[in-house]
């Protein structure tokens, strides 16, 4: 078996003393005077007000009226901050007025934009501003302005950029939801947001196939009653019906607006989007964000972190309904860098395309999640791990969304990025605006681990009472403020909702329901969810320690490991696996793996069960929903499964355990 423990010791990647001096990082620390990351991290945290002043400047980060201080904050209660008091700004004349003005930045390129059939577009700043302005104006002539609630329900188009940015323009609030989500998880967002228009698509494209989107749009939006307007995009060219009055099609209502505009006199903490989260009961949580936080975090972290500033290319796969989406929309021309999307899947028609991306596009950083590097992995064509591509441009690999195993890490390093091009790794939230901890130009990597906390961010491993651990698992905490924190959740009065899901655990702290350890070299570990661990006869363990020995095997392409009740144990663990094609579900398999974890995680450790499935549930970005597999196996309720691409898979794990024993 390939040594997880192993890989997990060693150094794999480490910045040159080029790498240090061209880095962003560098050139913020550089212009602050400051000498080393530590110094950095003790400032940025000691002192959020300078560390938010110094990052706007960097940024460059245009007000119309300067703010008076950048935060009001009552160190001793920090969960509502008020970020760039006594200013006004819109965001978008940040991510695209400026970049206009100079006739160089003007023509430079804004956003590449993919099908899965092969049609491309490209736009460069001065022509994405006019599209924007355009739909801005659309939108107005609807009627839609200030605090109207927008949903976006498309694909990762162009479209999907520029309505977004549009959205924002207008002073509106983006509702953006997953391409993937069925007609149920749609009405109960827009409802909940009590949206006045939706912006959709005919449909779209998936592994050669034309998914209709609209019809799903329709029987959701019939039941919302503050909903009056639905934008229509043709994208895949399906027929679909209109209803008078309510459905505009977009090459009708957008196309033909001037294409100047003046953004929205907005504030700063003037809400941006709402993002729904979902929960394991009661409706989802809408994550409220501002004009002066997602965009400036997520900016933050893609400079500091991916190293992408005036002129990069970055690619993320990820849908406008996971918060990379809008990440990526903002973060990227909030720098003046170059935004690369794509609709369609990133192994189709073979599983070299996610490579092709990068070699057509000439990216410098492309965000992967460790799901798809597994798949890839198992793959017997040599197109998956990049064979004939030529990735010269590329510098750095990027992931979040869910813990890495470290043989997967190690492939994509070492195959694929032929041991010079550093992974990025990065953990967060919607909440979050972005990242916790992340990895960055100035520290060495080890497999799956994280190399720092995000600058401005005092983070923190802690036990239950709230004291900090080295070298043992405890909750991953924050102890300061950041500008990208959430606002609170949609229509929570008195903020109950926000309350317990992250202070209410430890006094003036964000809980963030990760567990995570450090080590004492100073790189980080993410373990999985908090609420995702077992307690195996007082032993608590992650199921990602359980998930690496399983994917190590050569037979196995993607795991779960789930804790379920143990009459004298408490808990065991009971584990699920993909098998790669060719290879065939057995007794002794099934044996041989949980051996292997016994062996590697101690006997008492041994799953109780190893079973085989064609799939397991998973999300648009590829995160699989331990939640869910565990209440497939107990036969329980799985709440809120919206947000699942593949919700026959909960079916197929039991009929698994049934006919596997």
């Amino acid at each position: 078996m390939e040594n997880d423990r192993l890989d997990a010791d060693q150094i794999l990647w480490a910045p040159s003393d080029q790498d240090i001096d061209r880095s962003r990082l560098f050139a913020f620390m550089s212009a602050n005077d400051i000498d080393d990351f530590d110094t950095l991290m003790d400032r940025s945290t000691a002192d959020v007000a300078w560390f938010t002043d110094a990052l706007i400047r960097f940024l460059g980060i245009r007000f119309t009226v300067p703010y008076e201080r950048s935060v009001d904050l009552d160190p001793t209660d920090w969960k509502r901050p008020v970020w760039c008091p006594g200013g006004r700004m819109n965001i978008t004349a940040s991510c695209l007025d400026r970049w206009i003005e100079d006739e160089d930045t003007a023509q430079r390129l804004a956003l590449i934009a993919e099908l899965e059939d092969g049609q491309i577009r490209e736009f460069s700043y001065a022509e994405l501003a006019a599209k924007v302005s355009r739909c801005a104006n659309g939108l107005r002539e609807l009627g839609l302005g200030v605090g109207d609630r927008i949903g976006l329900y498309l694909p990762m188009t162009w479209q999907n950029a520029v309505a977004l940015l549009a959205i924002a323009r207008i002073g509106g609030i983006a509702l953006p939801l997953f391409s993937g989500f069925g007609t149920g998880a749609v009405q109960q967002r827009l409802e909940d947001a009590e949206a006045q228009a939706l912006i959709t698509a005919d449909g779209f494209h998936r592994r050669g196939k034309v998914v209709p989107l609209k019809p799903q749009a329709d029987a959701a939006v019939d039941d919302v009653p503050s909903l009056d307007h639905q934008i229509v995009v043709k994208i895949a060219g399906n027929e679909v019906p209109m209803t008078s009055g309510r459905d505009h099609w977009w090459h009708e209502l957008v196309s033909p607006q001037d294409p100047h505009d003046v953004p929205a006199d907005t504030a700063p903490e003037d809400p941006l989007m709402i993002i729904y989260t979902s929960g394991t009961t009661g409706r989802p949580k809408g994550a409220i964000h501002t004009h002066c936080g997602f965009p400036i975090k997520g900016a933050q972290d893609m400079t500091f972190g991916m190293d992408v500033g005036p002129g990069d290319r970055i690619h993320w796969v990820t849908d406008m309904g996971w918060m990379m989406g809008p990440w990526l929309i903002f973060g990227a021309t909030a720098l003046g860098a170059t935004a690369s999307v794509y609709e369609g899947a990133p192994d189709y028609p073979g599983p070299g395309r996610v490579w092709e991306i990068a070699e057509r596009h000439k990216l410098k950083a492309l965000g992967l999640s460790p799901t798809l590097v597994r798949a890839l992995r198992a793959s017997v064509d040599p197109a998956a791990s990049g064979a004939g591509v030529d990735l010269s441009t590329l510098r750095v690999f990027g992931s979040t969304g869910e813990p890495w195993n470290p043989v997967p890490f190690r492939w994509l390093f070492d195959t694929v990025g032929k041991g010079q091009r550093p992974i990025v790794n990065y953990t967060g939230g919607t909440e979050i605006s972005g990242g916790i901890l992340m990895s960055n130009p100035l520290h060495p990597i080890k497999a799956a681990s994280f190399s720092a906390p995000c600058p401005g961010m005092e983070v923190d491993v802690i036990d239950d009472l709230g004291n900090s651990l080295v070298g043992e698992v405890g909750e991953l905490a924050v102890r300061t403020p950041w500008i990208g924190m959430t606002r609170g959740f949609w229509r929570d009065k008195d903020d109950k909702r926000y309350h317990q899901a992250y202070w209410a655990k430890v006094p003036n702290t964000w809980v963030h329901g990760d567990w995570a350890r450090r080590d004492e070299d100073g790189q980080w570990w993410i373990l999985g969810r908090s609420d995702d661990t077992v307690n195996v006869g007082g032993k608590r363990v992650g199921p990602a320690e359980f998930e690496s020995v399983l994917v190590a095997h050569e037979s196995v392409v993607e795991a779960a490991a789930v804790g379920v009740p143990h009459p004298l144990k408490g808990s065991e663990v009971i584990c699920f696996c993909m098998l790669i094609d060719g290879a065939e579900p057995s007794d002794d398999l099934a044996d041989e793996l949980a051996q292997r974890c016994g062996e590697f995680l101690g006997r008492p450790l041994r799953p109780g069960r190893v079973h085989f499935v064609p799939d397991l549930p998973r999300t648009r970005n590829a995160k699989v929903m331990r939640r869910i597999v565990r209440t497939a196996y107990l036969s329980e309720d799985p709440g809120d499964t919206s947000s699942l691409v593949n919700p026959e898979s909960i079916d197929a794990i039991r009929e698994a355990i049934t006919s596997q024993g």
